[in-house]
């Protein structure tokens, strides 16, 4: 247990190092979301490297420090939300004159909560507090956007966060969201598994009724100012192409490269305005 810690010092330090050496300035990517980001295998600079603006991680409270894995039994002592994206995002908004990328968009940091909910966001509040000068920040008359915006998925402390006059986290909303009176400061996001919309895994055609939902969805969330997203959908560049048609703001991938390609793709074949 000894090694754990310069081990894991010595990681950080290659893992920047390997980033900046490796790093050309990609292209910000503000519709790519990196599911699971920690399974890659360099959670959160594989990421980077691909130009994903929107990065997730799974947290659960343990003995009182966050630590990121899917599952309990995975957590290690060493892999805090703190050690593995809050640092080294930090270290990446100074180096980059205030922006994860240089002169590029917000990232959000999407953290889905996997312990009990009022602890945990007790717990991540007091960790958040320290990296205040890097969140956007929310009040109920305005949002100040800052380098990186952190969003609370999975068990949501609601009422917790719905109380606080002033936040430094957002709260990822879901369907039954679409028609709520909160405002796109405490919801800027709604968010749905795939399979609540369609069982399409990108195999033929989309039906046409599950098109006409989507499409409704959309509709909904974007007519309060929000953005939607859904996870569990495959990483096919026809079930991609499907959701950018009906307007759906932001795509989940674990294949980052596949997306990547699929994005700058969309780009270039996008009309010069």
């Amino acid at each position: 247990m000894k090694t754990i810690f310069p081990l894991l010092g010595a990681w950080c330090v290659g893992i920047t190092a390997l980033f900046s050496a490796e790093s050309h300035s990609p292209t910000p990517l503000p519709q790519a979301h990196s599911h699971n980001d920690y399974e890659q295998k360099r959670p959160l600079f594989d990421a980077l490297a691909h130009g994903f603006c929107h990065i997730e991680a799974d947290v659960h409270l343990v003995d009182g420090k966050l630590l990121v894995a899917h599952d309990r039994s995975q957590v290690q002592s060493g892999k805090t939300l703190q050690a593995l994206y809050l640092d080294p995002l930090r270290e990446q908004v100074r180096k980059n004159g205030g922006r994860v990328y240089r002169d590029g968009p917000p990232v959000t940091l999407l953290i889905d909560v996997k312990s009990e909910a009022e602890p945990t966001y007790t717990a991540l509040l007091t960790v958040l507090k320290d990296y205040r000068e890097l969140l956007t920040s929310f009040q109920k008359s305005k949002t100040e956007i800052r380098a990186i915006t952190a969003i609370i998925s999975g068990n949501r402390a609601r009422e917790a966060m719905a109380a606080e006059s002033s936040r430094i986290a957002a709260y990822d909303g879901r369907l039954e969201d679409l028609d709520a009176p909160d405002s796109v400061g405490f919801i800027p996001w709604i968010s749905s598994d795939w399979s609540s919309v369609s069982r399409w895994r990108g195999t033929g055609e989309f039906p046409d009724q599950d098109k006409r939902k989507l499409r409704e969805i959309v509709a909904k969330a974007h007519a309060h100012g929000r953005q939607v997203r859904f996870w569990g959908t495959p990483d096919k560049p026809v079930v991609w192409r499907e959701l950018l048609d009906a307007g759906v703001d932001i795509l989940i991938a674990d294949d980052l490269p596949v997306l990547k390609d699929f994005l700058l793709g969309q780009q270039k074949a996008a009309p010069a305005k």
